[in-house]
C-alpha cells in the first residue's frame, strides 16, 4: 500500500482537466456503471415500501412516483453534467467545494458518508432477518457478520469485484421487474390462464383515481421520494472508469428514463390489477399481485428478490462511503491516513505485457473506516433499535434532500463558470438551465416544508436539520481557524 499524493485545493474550473489523476483504479467498465445506475435505486423501498405509498394515495401513487421520479431525474441530470465535466471520486462533494467553498464540500461529504453508514445497518439487519427465516438455526447477528465480512473483502480487493457484484445483483432486480411487468400486463388484458380483462375498474373504483384527493398524492410523494436515493453512487463510481466523462454521461442518460419506466410502470400495473384497498403498509404489493394472478410461491420469490436488493444496497453503500471519505481525505477534510491505497499489480515494473495492471488502487483504510462505523451502527440497531439507533436514523432521514439541494446550488454556480472557462467540458447539459434547476430547488424545499407538517416525518426533518447544523458549525469553525492561521502567518515579519 502507498499514500496517494494530496490533491491541491480546487482552482478555477477551467483548470480542472490539468489536475492530478485519481490514484484509484480504473477497473470499472461501462456495463458496470450502466447497470449500477439502473439497479442502484431498485431496492426494498420499491418492492416493499411502495405498499405504504399506495395505502395513502390510492391509484394516484402513479402521480406521486412521477413527481418524485422527476425530482430525482433532474438532480441526476445536474449531477451528471458536473461529473462529466469534472470527474472525481468525491463527486458532488468536490463540486460543492468548487462552487460554494470548503464549508460546502466538507458538509455535504460528511453528511452523505454518515447517511450511507447508518442506512447500511438497516440493510444488513433486514437481510439478516430474511436469511434467519430461511435458516432459523443461524442467529441474525451471525448473518450480519457474514454479510459485512463478505462485502468488506470484496471492496478491499479490486474495484472490479464491486462492479461485478453490482452488475449481477442489478441484473437480477431488473430481470425480476421486467418479468413482473410482462405478467402484470398480460393479467390486465386477461391473457393469462383463468384471468379476465381488468379494464379500468380498479383505477376508477373504490373512491376513484384520487380517493384521498391531492393531499394523498402529496403524502405519497413524501413516502416514496427517498426510494430514489442511491443514484448518486453512479457519479462517484465514474471516476474509476477508463473514460469517466463518457461513462457517466451514458450511465445518466440510460438510467433516469429506465428507472422512471420501472417505478411508474410497476405502480401502474399494481393499481390496475388489484384494488388499491387491498394493499397494506409493510407488505409487498408485488407479492399481492403475483398471488392474485396465480404465480406459485410468490412470497418466497419476492423474498429472494428483496434479499438480493438489500445486499446490493449494502455493497453500493459501502463502496460509496469509502470513496467519499477518501475524497475528503484528499482535500484535507478527513484524516490523511485514509489516503492509503493498495499498490497496483505490476506497478514496480509493469506486468508481463508491459502494462501497469488493473488490480490495486483501492482505498483500503477508507473502506475499513466505513465498515467500522457500519459495524457500530449495526450493533446499535441490534441492541437499541427503538432508542439510540432510532435517533441516528432520524438524524439522516432528510439528509438526502439536503444533499440534493446542495447539488442543485452547486450546479447553478458551476454551469455559469464552465460556460465561460471550459465550454468544451459540457458533454452533458442540464435541460432548460437555469429554470429547471430553480424548479428543482423549489420542489426540494416544498418537500421539506410538507414533511414538517406531517407528524410522522417531522422528527426526521428536525433531527436531520440538527445533524446538518452540527456539521455546518464544524465546517465554519474550520474555515475560521484556517483564515486566522493564514492572517497570523502573513503578519509575521520576513527574516
Amino acid at each position: 500500500m502507498h499514500e496517494a499524493p494530496p490533491t491541491p485545493p480546487p482552482g478555477p474550473v477551467g483548470t480542472s482537466p490539468a489536475a492530478p489523476a485519481e490514484p484509484l483504479s480504473h477497473g470499472l467498465k461501462q456495463r458496470h456503471l450502466t447497470m449500477l445506475g439502473l439497479g442502484g435505486v431498485i431496492g426494498a423501498g420499491l418492492f416493499v415500501g411502495s405498499g405504504a405509498g399506495i395505502a395513502v394515495a390510492g391509484p394516484a401513487i402513479v402521480v406521486s412516483y412521477l413527481i418524485a421520479g422527476a425530482l430525482a431525474m433532474l438532480v441526476m441530470r445536474m449531477l451528471g453534467e458536473m461529473s462529466a465535466a469534472m470527474p472525481a471520486s468525491g463527486s458532488f462533494s468536490v463540486h460543492a467545494e468548487r462552487a460554494l467553498g470548503r464549508w460546502a464540500g466538507f458538509s455535504v461529504g460528511w453528511l452523505y458518508w454518515f447517511l450511507l453508514v447508518v442506512v447500511l445497518a438497516v440493510e444488513a439487519t433486514a437481510a439478516a432477518q430474511i436469511a434467519h427465516g430461511w435458516v432459523p438455526g443461524v442467529e441474525p447477528w451471525a448473518w450480519v457478520l457474514l454479510f459485512m465480512v463478505v462485502f468488506t473483502v470484496a471492496n478491499l480487493t479490486a474495484v472490479k469485484n464491486f462492479g461485478e457484484f453490482e452488475f449481477w445483483f442489478a441484473s437480477l432486480k431488473v430481470g425480476a421487474i421486467l418479468v413482473f411487468l410482462v405478467l402484470g400486463g398480460l393479467a390486465v388484458f386477461g391473457l393469462l390462464p383463468d384471468t379476465d380483462p381488468v379494464g379500468m375498474t380498479n383505477l376508477t373504483g373504490q373512491g376513484g383515481f384520487l380517493p384521498n384527493g391531492w393531499s394523498g398524492v402529496v403524502s405519497g410523494v413524501l413516502t416514496v421520494v427517498f426510494a430514489f436515493g442511491g443514484l448518486e453512487v453512479v457519479t462517484i463510481a465514474a471516476a474509476e472508469t477508463d473514460d469517466p466523462a463518457r461513462a457517466v454521461g451514458r450511465a445518466v442518460r440510460s438510467a433516469v428514463v429506465r428507472i422512471l419506466f420501472f417505478y411508474v410502470g410497476s405502480m401502474l400495473v399494481i393499481v390496475t390489477v388489484l384494488p388499491w384497498t387491498a394493499q397494506q403498509a409493510g407488505l409487498s404489493p408485488y407479492v399481492k399481485v403475483l398471488d392474485a394472478i396465480g404465480v406459485p410461491s410468490a412470497g418466497q420469490i419476492m423474498n429472494i428478490v428483496v434479499f438480493v436488493a438489500l445486499l446490493s444496497a449494502l455493497n453500493a453503500n459501502l463502496y460509496g462511503s469509502s470513496r467519499m471519505v477518501f475524497s475528503l481525505a484528499e482535500r484535507g477534510e478527513a484524516p490523511r491516513g485514509l489516503l492509503k491505497v493498495s499498490r497496483k499489480a505490476g506497478a514496480e515494473g509493469g506486468g508481463a505485457d508491459g502494462s501497469s495492471g488493473q488490480a490495486g488502487g483501492v482505498p483500503r483504510r477508507a473502506v475499513l473506516a466505513s465498515v467500522a462505523f457500519g459495524f457500530v451502527s449495526v450493533l446499535l440497531n441490534l441492541l437499541w433499535p427503538d432508542t439510540v439507533f432510532l435517533y441516528m436514523l432520524n438524524s439522516v432521514g432528510a439528509v438526502l434532500l439536503f444533499v440534493w439541494a446542495l447539488i442543485a446550488a452547486a450546479q447553478l454556480r458551476l454551469r455559469a463558470r464552465l460556460e465561460q472557462e471550459a465550454p468544451d467540458a459540457l458533454a452533458l447539459r442540464m435541460w432548460w438551465f437555469p429554470y429547471l434547476t430553480w424548479v428543482t430547488l423549489a420542489g426540494l424545499l416544498g418537500v421539506l416544508l410538507l414533511m414538517l407538517t406531517d407528524d410522522a416525518a417531522r422528527p426526521q426533518v428536525l433531527w436531520s436539520a440538527g445533524a446538518t447544523a452540527l456539521v455546518l458549525l464544524v465546517a465554519v469553525g474550520r474555515e475560521w481557524r484556517d483564515r486566522r492561521a493564514r492572517r497570523e502567518s502573513s503578519a509575521l515579519p520576513d527574516r
